[in-house]
């Protein structure tokens, strides 16, 4: 009666990761507990996250190597595996379920990258072009959430009316506002295949640096300016301060990524008998949303929604 933070299925989204295929699945060596599934796993999924009484999916797809182009073509194609699966699970869950589709280019890049590349410099105008393309594609699938990832200068507008003249204003926009150059990334740059295309290259260029605090109040202005619905910070527990820091400041639902290599960590040591997974998890899960966090993106959304559950 008295606790001050409440936490509910409701609050969760769910990302998963989808490859070609019927029945297929593959484990994920960085990333105990998850898998890549093939799509209509990923319907029996979206399935149970209902059941859970989860708030939405989030699919990012695993493209082929030999799909992969130095532009990223196939993110304009109307049947890649991220509008594929956004169809069947809409088809299947109707609107009983979110879908949150991931607009960026480094599934799909040869260079893996987040936007187009020319001269070894990201083309940033360029870039926001074939975005816009790639959200009204994912809104024509069934998106009901377009989350742009990629952290171009000026994609949140030119997104936003992309949708609008499309037909798709009701269609919400989560941006990934406070995306920072973290090292936490490394589990889910495996997942999808891009930790090889990218190597040794930095995204620095374009994601925030982890020492910087007021940029991440810039950053978000200027989103919530060009029309975006949520905010995005990634990655999570390192930077709840940022969290504290846009709840303070700004009027809007924020939403928190609890990264793979965050999700690695507990699994890792939970594994190791260093830690109580089950306890740590949710007291993660209390600290975001503690901090002032709507929305939290994990890995762990199906067992918290189960523990939830089990009271």
């Amino acid at each position: 009666m008295v606790q001050e933070t409440q936490l509910s299925a409701s609050n969760l989204i769910w990302p998963i990761f989808v490859i070609e295929g019927t029945g297929r699945t593959e484990t994920i060596s960085t990333m105990p507990g998850v898998e890549r599934m093939s799509i209509d796993l990923a319907v029996t999924a979206a399935e149970r996250a209902v059941e859970l009484g989860i708030g939405a999916v989030a699919i990012f797809p695993v493209t082929p190597v030999a799909k992969k182009t130095e532009r990223g073509d196939e993110a304009l194609v109307a049947e890649n595996l991220i509008c594929s699966a956004t169809r069947a699970i809409r088809q299947k869950c109707q609107d009983r379920l979110g879908i949150v589709c991931d607009v960026a280019l480094d599934p799909y890049t040869t260079h893996g990258h987040d936007g187009i590349m020319i001269d070894n410099t990201i083309v940033n105008d360029l870039t926001v072009e074939v975005l816009c393309k790639q959200a009204v594609l994912q809104a024509q699938a069934g998106a009901s959430v377009i989350a742009p990832s990629d952290m171009m200068d000026g994609r949140v507008g030119a997104i936003r009316t992309a949708l609008d003249q499309a037909g798709f204003e009701h269609v919400i926009l989560m941006s990934y506002a406070a995306k920072y150059a973290s090292a936490f990334y490394g589990p889910f740059r495996d997942a999808v295949g891009s930790a090889k295309n990218l190597g040794g290259a930095s995204k620095k260029t374009y994601q925030m640096d982890p020492a910087n605090t007021d940029e991440a109040i810039r950053e978000v202005a200027l989103d919530i300016q060009e029309g975006a619905d949520i905010v995005m910070v990634k990655p999570g527990m390192p930077y709840l301060d940022i969290v504290r820091r846009l709840h303070d400041s700004f009027s809007i639902p924020i939403a928190v990524y609890q990264v793979s290599g965050e999700y690695a960590m507990l699994r890792f040591a939970s594994q190791a008998s260093a830690l109580n997974e089950e306890a740590c998890v949710m007291e993660s899960m209390l600290a975001f949303r503690r901090a002032g966090a709507d929305a939290i993106l994990t890995y762990f959304a199906p067992r918290v929604a189960e523990w939830l559950e089990k009271g």
